[in-house]
């Protein structure tokens, strides 16, 4: 496999597996995070995915300067919250960086990929989307980026691009336990009720990426994998 891969959030937790694997796979990876990374992507670019502005600057350049032939939207963050403690300011921040950057590259990217003939963008989206008490913002950005992938997998198909989504159910990341203390009944509960009796890894993650990014994948469009343990079963 040849080419470069571009991963944002690429620098810790779920993402930087994300990196590790594409490398593992043939691509040469760029990772785009505010953070600096763990692992060792071929080359990382710091910046605010939040920033529109500065991330559409960054992404043209880069589309001039690199050949993308996958796009992985892996950033987001959450912000746990009962509907009636939802903040409006919450809102605005994880739709500026849950979606939007999805959306600032893709945009910048698809020209290349359809002049290639070929390209692949993957989504990081989550097992939120079929609902999870305290998640109404959280999984309104993971929703929303599974339908627009939908959408963008009926337009670009004709052009030998395919879009597809990993909805990770519970991985232990240091975002994980940062939002659900190992201690906490309600975390207890979570990882007993996942059916293959383990949490999930960002290599579990990484791996459903790499099948979607292949080339050999070109007939599986629109869809979205759920990665979860067999939590989403039944």
């Amino acid at each position: 496999m040849s080419g470069t891969a571009l991963v944002t959030g690429g620098a810790r937790g779920i993402g930087a597996a994300i990196v590790e694997r594409l490398r593992l796979d043939g691509f040469r990876v760029v990772a785009l995070d505010i953070l600096a990374p763990e692992g060792r992507p071929d080359r990382f670019e710091e910046v605010d995915l939040s920033d529109a502005p500065a991330l559409e600057a960054l992404v043209a350049r880069l589309s001039a300067e690199e050949e993308i032939s996958c796009l992985v939207n892996n950033v987001g963050i959450v912000r746990p919250a009962p509907l009636e403690e939802v903040e409006l300011e919450d809102f605005d921040r994880l739709f500026h960086l849950n979606l939007r950057p999805s959306l600032i590259c893709a945009k910048a990217l698809v020209p290349g990929m359809k002049a290639r003939g070929f390209g692949r963008i993957v989504m990081n989206t989550s097992r939120v989307t079929l609902g999870k008490e305290l998640r109404s913002l959280y999984s309104a950005t993971k929703g929303a980026a599974q339908s627009m992938a939908r959408t963008w997998a009926l337009e670009l198909a004709p052009f030998g691009i395919t879009v597809n989504c990993v909805a990770p159910g519970p991985i232990g990341t240091e975002a994980f336990w940062k939002n659900n203390p190992p201690d906490a009944p309600l975390t207890r509960a979570i990882i007993d009720q996942v059916p293959v009796r383990r949490m999930g890894t960002g290599a579990d993650v990484a791996n459903a990426v790499s099948f979607f990014a292949a080339p050999a994948a070109g007939f599986v469009t629109g869809q979205t994998l759920f990665v979860c343990g067999g939590v989403t079963v039944g």
